[in-house]
């Protein structure tokens, strides 16, 4: 009894699919245009509202529904309905119908009504108008390669579809509206490039795209297992290159992140620039050897700072394309920027692997590096104290000394390193230094410094970015989110702040030779690496080479460019009017070939139009007279009156023809210039043509 009542229902939500030869066009062509605006759409379904996301998949489906089972479109009032609620729901989400997100969101919701009323082709063009205006939107939230590919996806799509309602006539296949649009596209890509080379960049036009997809990586704060879930990540943070191709081992490979100071027993907080200790004085910042120069490519990461190599005391030339930005040094050595980063940033700078950094002697706001909280992690403080007191020679140790020996402790006593430690508790040293003895990079670094408080010696945590990818791509070191790492610094004396990182106890490969744990993969991964195990490697260095490529050469495609650009044509200081006047010049050029196209494209006429006139031509020789107006068809019967059983190939050639151009042929598609059917319908006529002028002469009236 269910399925009775369901069984109708569905067929009537589900029409019968008739199979995609059996559509009539217009529901073809619907049907076509329906997925190229789902295309468009999808991207900015992963960040709009989700009632939009509904709303949008409703009316797609409502309006395939209609195309499929040949229904009448909705009257005016339910689409204003719909209109109406979208709107309420905009406001009522973003407090306001102004700005980039309302306007994206109200724009997909009126391209996705727009196909309620497609009534006319009027009515399409304007749905590929707003479908190209959307594409563009696409591009303020990313300008990534992967959404260029989408971006040019959908830009073939909408050209397909503006080809096909241009083609009033006929069923013509998809694939080939699909080639006409393709053939338009690479006629405009010689202007396009053109324009990119030479149009100028004029700020804020060129700085407003924003990506952002950037992913939050390292933070102002750090709870045991943070730098663990981000190593989960295998995303790009940053890319940097050497120049001179000189290039440090990965053991040098540090890159400073927020230093973390304050610890409340659960989670570890940066110190204010006025608490810290400065750093500030040539007694206090020594530089050894020679400094490594490098430039580097940042990923937006929402976060206001630079994770510069360590050490990096000053930004090069590429600090001017900081523009919008104030990149200040704390005085514990982290750069900091006023604002988030929500664009790909290019950084000039040089390094000092070899450094001495911070105060030789106790200074003023030394204490709150060697306070502990009360009440957390009394297992290891008493540890602390029965470790180094069953010691004498620790006990009398400096801080080297006691670091060393945190570091021999950990290699011996069955520590173990793993991105999957599980969850601790409140007094979580405790359960990782006595109990479990599993931990990420983070467990290590927050165990050393809360012991080596606990013997009243000032240290700290780093957070940032430790290694790179094995090979470098195209020159460039790839740094991933999964390079995250967490270390150490402790006070020693005479010498200031010394780097340690207690993850080198455990797994000496992390840092020497970039090592990083990987994460499980998914089924199809496994299933990849199970036939070929370089394969995805392959892929993913491929894809990178060529994003790498996308990032450098067309998005950091900068106004310096553009000048050298014009100093390569041999411009000697180009200025804006210089770059004005080649790109007028290359206009007109322009300008002038389309004139010279225009005027021979002129004598040109319709393929058809012309195979139409050739057919009169020849049928006048024959003495069969015709009409301009008449169809191939028609033209077949006056030729039975006229010629009668000789002509009856000839008549069937053209009845050929007719269903060629107005009916849908049962063998493969085929285009009106054929040169087959050229060939058969001369064939036919060269047995009636030399009969035919005696005739053709009786029939002229005297």
């Amino acid at each position: 009894m269910a399925l009775t009542l369901v069984d109708p229902l569905v067929a009537r939500v589900l029409p019968r699919w008739p199979g995609w030869q059996h559509l009539p066009r217009e529901a073809r062509d619907t049907l076509f245009q329906l997925g190229v605006i789902t295309w468009t759409v999808a991207p900015h379904l992963l960040r709009l509202p989700l009632w939009c996301s509904l709303i949008v998949g409703c009316v797609l489906f409502w309006r395939a529904r209609l195309a499929v089972a040949n229904l009448p479109l909705p009257s005016r009032w339910a689409i204003v309905a719909v209109l109406c609620v979208s709107v309420a729901l905009t406001w009522w989400t973003e407090g306001t119908l102004m700005g980039k997100e309302p306007g994206v969101t109200m724009l997909v919701i009126l391209m996705t009504l727009k196909m309620l009323e497609l009534r006319a082709r009027r009515d399409a063009l304007v749905v590929f108008f707003l479908g190209f205006f959307l594409v563009l939107t696409h591009f303020l939230y990313s300008q990534s390669l992967a959404m260029a590919v989408v971006t040019l996806g959908s830009v073939w799509g909408l050209l397909t579809g503006l080809v096909l309602a241009h083609m009033p006539v006929g069923r013509p296949p998809i694939l080939q509206a699909g080639r006409v649009a393709t053939t338009a596209a690479l006629w405009a890509l010689p202007l396009m490039a053109v324009l990119f080379v030479l149009f100028p960049r004029i700020a804020p036009l060129w700085g407003v795209p924003q990506d952002a997809a950037g992913r939050t990586g390292l933070s102002g704060s750090l709870r045991m297992g943070g730098v663990a879930s981000l190593a989960n990540d295998d995303s790009i943070a940053f890319r940097l290159r050497f120049a001179d191709g000189r290039e440090p081992t990965p053991d040098m490979l540090y890159f400073r992140g927020p230093v973390l100071s304050l610890f409340d027993g659960r989670e570890w907080t940066r110190m204010s620039s006025v608490m810290t200790p400065p750093v500030h004085g040539r007694a206090e910042v020594q530089l050894f050897g020679a400094p490594l120069a490098y430039e580097m490519t940042l990923e937006p990461s929402r976060l206001p700072l630079l994770p510069l190599l360590e050490f990096s005391p000053e930004l090069g030339d590429g600090a001017p394309q900081l523009q919008g930005y104030v990149a200040n040094l704390r005085p514990d050595l982290q750069w900091q920027l006023n604002l988030p980063i929500t664009d790909r940033l290019r950084v000039q700078a040089q390094a000092w692997p070899l450094h001495r950094q911070g105060p030789r002697h106790d200074a003023t706001g030394m204490e709150p590096l060697r306070q502990l909280p009360r009440g957390f992690n009394p297992r290891t403080l008493a540890w602390a104290q029965q470790f180094r007191s069953g010691d004498p020679v620790l006990a009398q140790a400096d801080a080297r000394t006691l670091a060393a020996a945190l570091y021999a402790h950990v290699g011996r006593d069955g520590f173990t390193y793993t991105l999957e430690p599980g969850a601790y508790g409140r007094d979580s040293v405790d359960e990782f230094w006595l109990d479990r003895k599993l931990g990420f990079c983070e467990h290590f670094a927050v165990a050393f410094v809360v012991i080596m408080r606990a013997w009243d010696v000032p240290a700290r945590i780093v957070t940032g970015y430790q290694g790179a990818d094995k090979d470098p791509v195209d020159g460039w070191w790839i740094v991933r989110n999964s390079h995250a790492h967490a270390w150490a610094e402790f006070w020693q004396p005479g010498e200031g702040w010394v780097r340690a990182d207690p993850t080198s106890a455990v797994a000496p490969e992390r840092i020497r030779r970039s090592v990083q744990l990987q994460a499980p993969r998914g089924i199809v991964a496994q299933a990849i690496e199970r036939v070929n195990p370089a394969l995805l490697t392959e892929v993913r260095a491929m894809w990178e080479r060529f994003d790498n490529r996308w990032n450098q050469w067309i998005l950091n495609y900068s106004r310096g460019k553009q000048f050298g650009f014009l100093e390569w044509l041999g411009f000697e200081s180009p200025t804006w009017a210089e770059l004005a006047y080649v790109l007028v010049l290359l206009i007109a050029a322009t300008a002038s070939a389309g004139v010279v196209w225009a005027l021979w494209d002129r004598q040109r006429q319709d393929p058809w139009q012309r195979l139409h006139n050739r057919v009169q031509a020849r049928l006048a020789e024959l003495g069969v007279p015709v009409g301009a107006h008449e169809a191939p068809r028609a033209r077949a019967m006056r030729v039975r009156e006229v010629l009668g059983p000789p002509g009856e190939a000839l008549a069937k050639t053209l009845e050929a023809l007719d269903n060629q151009r107005y009916g849908r042929p049962q063998g493969p598609p085929a285009t009106a210039v054929d040169r087959r059917w050229w060939a058969a319908f001369k064939a036919a006529t060269s047995g009636l043509l030399a009969p035919a002028a005696p005739r053709a002469r009786r029939q002229q009236p005297h």
